[in-house]
């Protein structure tokens, strides 16, 4: 039986740098998108959702960039801390009920 392909070192931080970077650049196109409803509709209660998902996408960012130093500094990479995988999903989770709610 063989083993899987292994990934040389060094490209496993550098894929999971990438993931972080595409997540909060998607979070911060639609947070955009939601700020150009916004405006649209004189700036009423859509505004919230707006401003939730930039604050969502700059999170994202921060985590991206502290999950990188994590793996590029460690000697052996450590799983990823629970707390920021629950709290990262639980905003991305809140600000997808928010919107969906405000836009109803």
């Amino acid at each position: 039986m063989t083993e899987p392909p292994v990934a040389p070192d060094g490209l496993q931080p550098a894929r999971t740098r990438l993931a972080w970077q595409r997540t909060a650049l998607a979070a911060a196109a639609c947070s955009l998108l939601l700020f150009h409803s916004a405006a649209q509709r004189n700036w009423d209660s859509t505004a919230i959702p707006a401003a939730l998902a930039a604050i969502t996408a700059a999170v994202l960012a921060v985590a991206g960039r502290y999950r990188d130093r994590q793996l590029r500094t460690a000697a052996l990479p450590a799983p990823a801390e629970r707390s920021l995988i629950a709290g990262v999903t639980a905003l991305v989770a809140f600000t997808a009920v928010i919107t969906l709610v405000s836009l109803l």
